[in-house]
């Protein structure tokens, strides 16, 4: 029997190569809350990639409070004052906290990891670490799913998955 682990999808390409890695070793349930996501076309047209690729897979896929206007807006008060901060630094590790806690708040103390740490423009180090701050029980988090990047690529293509082009969120976008 395998152990279950609650895996956050940021989004479809690096949900490819994560899912593809973990599956021998764990029963996955993806979660979708990325409130970061601007302007809500984009956000939509990610989620339909996440439930796509979720339904290629047979995977079961919750989404979590998707009232897109209300969490964008709680979003941007939790990252308040942090606008002008260069791309990969505090605005991006408060936006890490904000998703990782409300993931831990929906899975009741249970295992979890994020599809982050994947791309090779996101510092696993600190993702992890913010992880592990949340709650030192979760053992996912000693999984570093970066080199899971060239497999998400594959699967990307092989699935014609929509490949974004900036990280997510309204300054990123300006970057």
């Amino acid at each position: 029997m395998k152990n279950k682990i609650f895996l956050h999808a940021c989004c479809a390409p690096c949900l490819t190569g994560s899912f593809d890695y973990l599956k021998n070793d764990f029963d996955i349930e993806l979660f979708w809350f990325n409130p970061n996501i601007f302007p809500k076309i984009e956000y939509q047209k990610r989620l339909d990639e996440v439930k796509r690729y979720a339904k290629i897979i047979n995977a079961d896929l919750e989404i979590i409070n998707n009232d897109y206007d209300i969490e964008h807006i709680k979003w941007l008060r939790y990252i308040s004052g942090l606008e002008n901060e260069p791309e990969g630094g505090k605005r991006c590790k408060k936006c890490f906290e904000y998703r990782l806690k409300k993931i831990s708040d929906n899975i009741d103390g249970k295992s979890f990891a994020t599809t982050l740490t994947v791309s090779p423009h996101k510092n696993a180090t600190d993702i992890n670490r913010i992880g592990k701050k949340i709650s030192e029980e979760y053992i996912s988090f000693d999984l570093n799913l970066l080199g899971c990047n060239k497999k998400s690529l594959e699967l990307s293509k092989e699935f014609n998955i929509y490949r974004q082009k900036y990280c997510g969120c309204e300054y990123s976008l300006k970057k």
